[in-house]
């Protein structure tokens, strides 16, 4: 009984060291998955990485990972030429391969959310003056012009729609005329607009949500080049 305690006591310890290099060792490979991370093209204030699965250390002896979870804030892109900033992009990467002496990262399938915040889609829009949430798949857009040399403010709800594969389309239900000509039209002018996002970090755009905290932007890809 005793040499089996001392057994037991040996495995454990054994186990303990062993999970604490293989923590160690995730962490390292955390860490250089972060550094090199290119994501959509831009400056990234921050990539946060979490390696799934156990043990780390076979994995890495493959240089194959199931499943890496990726977050990154404040990303700084293009869309349509303009420059528009990611508040918060979470990536769920599947089958991520290394490449070459771990200065490459490529995922097999990839799926993720970009938040972009009202003040930032305001700025991208160059036309609003201001936006909020406005209910399930609608937004509050305010918009000045100036009619016969008075200043006229208005917030419309719009409704947002991903049309042409990419693109986000803020459109008015509805725009209250008051009897003055061409005030809907001018009011639209600078409430309704449309901008292109293309592909975001490699991955198509395949639904547009407008929620409190901003727009949440689905995106989805195959092969995508996470670094390298």
């Amino acid at each position: 009984m005793r040499a089996l305690r001392i057994l037991l006591v040996v495995a454990v310890v054994l186990g303990g060291l062993l999970l604490g290099a293989d923590r160690l060792a995730a962490t390292w490979a955390e860490s250089e998955v972060a550094g090199r991370a290119s994501l959509a093209g831009g400056r990234t204030d921050s990539v946060e990485v979490d390696i799934k699965g156990f043990p780390f250390l076979t994995q890495a002896a493959d240089k194959r990972f199931d499943e890496v979870e990726v977050v990154a804030k404040g990303v700084h892109t293009q869309a349509g030429g303009k420059p528009v900033r990611i508040g918060e992009l979470t990536l769920a990467l599947r089958r991520v391969t290394v490449t070459g002496d771990w200065d490459g990262f490529r995922a097999g399938a990839a799926d993720g959310t970009a938040l972009i915040s009202y003040a930032d889609l305001v700025a991208a829009s160059e036309r609003a003056t201001a936006m909020e949430y406005g209910g399930p798949g609608k937004v509050k857009v305010t918009g000045s012009v100036t009619v016969l040399g008075r200043k006229v403010t208005r917030t419309v709800v719009s409704s947002v729609t991903l049309v042409d594969g990419g693109t986000v389309k803020v459109r008015a239900d509805e725009v209250p005329g008051e009897g003055i000509p061409f005030l809907e039209d001018l009011i639209r002018e600078r409430t309704d607009f449309e901008r292109p996002l293309g592909r975001v970090a490699g991955m198509r755009v395949v639904k547009v949500e407008p929620r409190p905290e901003g727009l949440a932007v689905t995106v989805t890809g195959r092969d995508v080049a996470i670094a390298g």
